[in-house]
């Protein structure tokens, strides 16, 4: 796996939309930074946030957080929770699992299948190669 020479950060990405100032956008880097292991694997050049908030502080506010990374489907993540922190937090955790699952669509079948059936062991390997022995001295006395 190659790694990637410029890294996506939450700081390099977060752009604030309606409902916030420019203000508040260290605040929100803060409370998003557990994303940067996340999103590490991502260029930050093909890697775009942006946190808006419908309703700021009233009843029925809406946080939405979007992201684009290039070569893969937007996703979209929302919250309706009352406290804008707990709002942004919900946001953040639902785009964290998000980004997961299509990590897990995209890996190749066959790691998947390593990963669920587990690699054979030094024992079995060395079974196997006994057998092929027994079989090639069978081939070679009939």
């Amino acid at each position: 796996m190659s790694a990637v020479s410029n890294p996506a950060t939450v700081a390099e990405c977060l752009r604030v939309g309606a409902g916030f100032s420019q203000g508040d956008r260290n605040w929100i880097v803060e409370h998003f930074a557990t994303l940067d292991a996340r999103l590490a694997a991502f260029h930050a050049d093909a890697t775009e946030l942006e946190v808006s908030v419908k309703d700021r502080e009233a009843r029925g506010q809406k946080v939405t957080l979007e992201c684009w990374i290039a070569g893969r489907q937007k996703i979209v993540t929302t919250s309706g929770e009352e406290d804008l922190r707990a709002a942004l937090h919900d946001a953040r955790d639902d785009l964290r699992r998000r980004l997961n699952d299509a990590k897990t669509k995209q890996e190749p079948r066959h790691n998947k299948h390593i990963r669920e059936i587990g690699q054979p062991g030094r024992d079995q390997v060395a079974d196997a190669d006994t057998d092929a022995d027994l079989e090639r001295a069978d081939a070679e006395t009939a």
